[in-house]
């Protein structure tokens, strides 16, 4: 028509969009109003191949970032996870087993099959002694850790499904061991979003390289790649080998932010057409978040602006900085925080327990009590939930030496799924608390048995999501974080 501009965009027609307007346009019209019919039109515009199953699910947003309320009432705000990479020996840390003393040495009976060849009991090595008034015992390789032993909710009784790491990862991260699942934070994104729009909302510091399974530790699968944790080197301290391209060091801001609209131009016009491609939508908002970080990221992981004070109490080493890089991206309103310890030396002793076991500790023992110490003085913890822990335990039997591994050694423990011990602290939970039990040896768990599914539930449940309701439309069909099990566990909440 003569009042009609001509657009570039009128020139541009994609062979669908061609069938469209010629002979099936009228089949377009009949489908548009199917799907509408359905409630499927809105859905795709929202999620693409997802979408809130029901109305408890949040819907996302123009901006899937934005900060959301929780469907329920909420205890804590943001979790910070401390992963022990290759499983602690719960015996040797927060699970005091006086009757391994007794018997070590000594064949025990048991049933369980073990992943490796076993043999007598194994005394632990460390002195365990009770802290706090709770008069909780822990061993001396945590004793920083545990002066906060009131604010901490033991649950000895932890199980998972099998001995191996690379399914035991899966599922204690993304609560499904064999297929590829959103992780916990790319959950808890999806469902609260973030609130600080300058800075990743999920991020994994992860020293010295990828752990076992890599980034699917931190996927957000079939969730809008928006979700997916942001991967950072924290072995390093400078800010542009800690987050590759944060400066841009061709061209001036003005300039940087000229090419960027013009990007973001190409972008909005390719995605007029691709309603729903959630792919192409997480990378347009990248860029931005890209750009918006330059200024924001590289005054949040400057320790050198914490007092000296503040950073003696912290100690030195990677793990210290890391844990003080956390606490600075929690007041500026990240949302989850997964750190990993273990790097390059992992938690998986199968030799050499003792020295394996201490030099780890020595890592992080001190700066995880500074970290607990210093969010309750700044009034952080109520709302902030930590998870301490692995992705299971080790056997109270020592492990028998086999060629070419731990040959001549009878000093360390295989893994043990059956029984392992973590523990949480603020964010709503019981302090000074111990939930559950081990036999008398602490080969698997007897009294008040606690799934991982059932700590997903229950950490959800602090976060204001019934795990049940809370779930995403995948391929025709309700998907959640603890697939079709969980029980919360009401015993640890305060």
């Amino acid at each position: 028509m003569s009042h009609h501009q001509t657009r570039l965009d009128d020139s541009i027609m994609t062979r669908r969009e061609m069938l469209c307007r010629s002979g099936m346009g009228m089949g377009a019209l009949a489908l548009g109003g199917l799907m509408a019919e359905a409630g499927l039109l809105g859905r795709a515009a929202m999620a693409g191949d997802g979408a809130p199953a029901t109305p408890g699910s949040p819907a996302i947003a123009v901006n899937p970032l934005l900060p959301r309320m929780p469907p329920l009432p909420a205890k804590a705000k943001r979790v910070v996870h401390l992963f022990m990479n290759g499983g602690p020996s719960h015996v040797d840390t927060f699970d005091p087993k006086p009757m391994l003393t007794r018997h070590h040495g000594k064949p025990v009976p048991t049933n369980l099959p073990t992943e490796r060849k076993t043999g007598a009991a194994f005394r632990s090595p460390f002195t365990f002694r009770k802290y706090g008034q709770s008069g909780i015992e822990v061993s001396d390789l945590f004793r920083h850790t545990a002066e906060s032993i009131d604010d901490i909710c033991v649950i000895r009784s932890m199980h998972a499904d099998v001995p191996n790491h690379e399914p035991s990862l899966m599922l204690m991260n993304c609560g499904e061991a064999r297929q590829a699942r959103p992780c916990f934070g790319s959950w808890l994104m999806y469902g609260l979003g973030t609130e600080n729009q300058n800075l990743p909302g999920f991020i994994v510091m992860c020293p010295g390289g990828f752990p076992i399974a890599e980034s699917q530790n931190w996927q957000s699968a079939f969730l809008p790649g928006i979700f997916q944790g942001t991967y950072i080197d924290s072995r390093h301290s400078d800010i542009e080998k800690l987050i590759a391209h944060i400066r841009n060091r061709s061209v001036g801001p003005r300039a940087q932010r000229a090419q960027l609209d013009l990007l973001a131009e190409l972008n909005r016009r390719h995605l007029d057409g691709r309603k729903g491609e959630a792919d192409l939508e997480a990378r347009i908002q990248s860029f931005e978040l890209a750009y918006r970080m330059q200024s924001e990221a590289a005054d949040a992981f400057d320790i050198t602006r914490e007092p000296e004070s503040i950073r003696e109490m912290y100690g030195p080493g990677v793990h210290a900085r890391q844990l003080l890089v956390t606490r600075r991206l929690l007041e500026r309103g990240v949302r989850f925080i997964q750190l990993w310890h273990g790097d390059g030396q992992p938690w998986d002793n199968h030799d050499d327990l003792e020295t394996g076991h201490r030099a780890l500790a020595n890592q992080c023992d001190r700066p995880i009590g500074a970290f607990l110490k210093d969010l309750k003085q700044r009034g952080m913890l109520d709302d902030t939930l930590v998870i301490w822990g692995g992705e299971f335990g080790r056997t109270p039997t020592v492990e028998l030496p086999t060629p070419g591994s731990n040959a001549g050694k009878m000093n360390g423990r295989d893994h043990n799924h059956y029984g392992f011990t973590m523990w949480l602290a603020g964010g709503g939970v019981k302090g000074g608390y111990v939930h559950g039990a081990t036999d008398e040896i602490g080969f698997q768990a007897v009294e008040k048995k606690v799934h991982v599914h059932d700590l997903h539930a229950t950490v959800l449940r602090l976060l204001g999501f019934d795990h049940e309701q809370f779930t995403y439309r995948y391929a025709g069909r309700d998907f959640r974080l603890t697939d079709v099990h969980g029980k919360v566990v009401h015993d640890i909440i305060a």
